[in-house]
Parts: structure tokens; C-alpha cells; sequence
């Protein structure tokens, strides 16, 4: 059982806002909104790379026998699911986005992302911990 836990927290990736205001998590395919999560100040939000794959990718797709490396191939803008960060700030404070989206590759490959606004910079900047290779 412990290593079916393991196995299981290995996709899991934890989004902290570390703004001073709300942030939404935009599950989008495309253009179109599929679901939202809204992370308060200083809250996280666990994400699964292969709940969004197998729930938004054309036909469902089964992750398994290489099914999230051929991600790679398989990309088109139109119809693959990615997570947009939108300020819910307002204000002049979206004149500029260092990153705005990340992606499930993002997902698969960093096992926690941090969202923080840079005053100096005046834009949302987003910083990336890989997954440790025994994960």
C-alpha cells in the first residue's frame, strides 16, 4: 500500500499563490473555459497532470505505454488542455505576465510551482521546483 500512495502523489502538483490578491486557475482547452479554481493569498491548489490529460484531451486518452510522452507529438493549440493563471487583481497590474499559462508538461515535470507578483517588475512571475528523480 505505501508504495501505491507514492506512486499515486508522483503526478501531483502543488500551485501556491503567493500574491496579495486571489488567483484563478483556468482549466482551458483551447479557448474555452473548462473548469476555474480560485487559490486565496497565501493557499495551494494540488493539481494532477493526468486528471486534466484523461478528462480534457480529444478521446480521453489513456496515460500509459509512453501516453504522456507522446504529448510531444500530439500538440495542437486548438483542442490541448493547459492551466491559465488569471490575476483577479485588476488594476493596472496586468500590463504585464511574465508567464501566464502553464502547461501539462509543466504538470508532469515540476512537482511544485509558485506564483508571486513582482512589484519591481509590476507582472505575476511564476518559479518552477522539478520533481526529485526517486518521486
Amino acid at each position: 500500500m505505501q508504495g501505491s500512495y507514492s506512486t499515486s502523489l508522483r503526478f501531483w502538483t502543488r500551485i501556491w499563490n503567493l500574491c496579495d490578491k486571489p488567483l484563478e486557475l483556468q482549466i482551458r482547452v483551447g479557448s474555452i473555459l473548462k473548469k476555474v479554481h480560485t487559490i486565496k493569498p497565501g493557499s495551494s491548489k494540488r493539481l494532477k497532470c493526468k486528471s486534466i490529460y484523461k478528462a480534457y484531451m480529444p478521446g480521453g486518452g489513456e496515460i500509459g505505454s509512453g501516453g504522456m510522452k507522446s504529448l510531444l507529438y500530439y500538440y495542437d493549440e486548438t483542442c490541448h488542455p493547459y492551466v491559465w493563471i488569471h490575476d483577479t487583481g485588476g488594476g493596472d497590474t496586468l500590463r504585464m505576465v511574465k508567464q501566464q499559462y502553464i502547461s501539462l508538461e509543466d504538470l508532469r515535470d515540476y512537482c511544485e510551482i509558485r506564483i508571486f507578483r513582482d512589484h519591481q517588475r509590476g507582472c505575476i512571475s511564476v518559479r518552477k521546483k522539478p520533481r526529485p528523480d526517486f518521486c
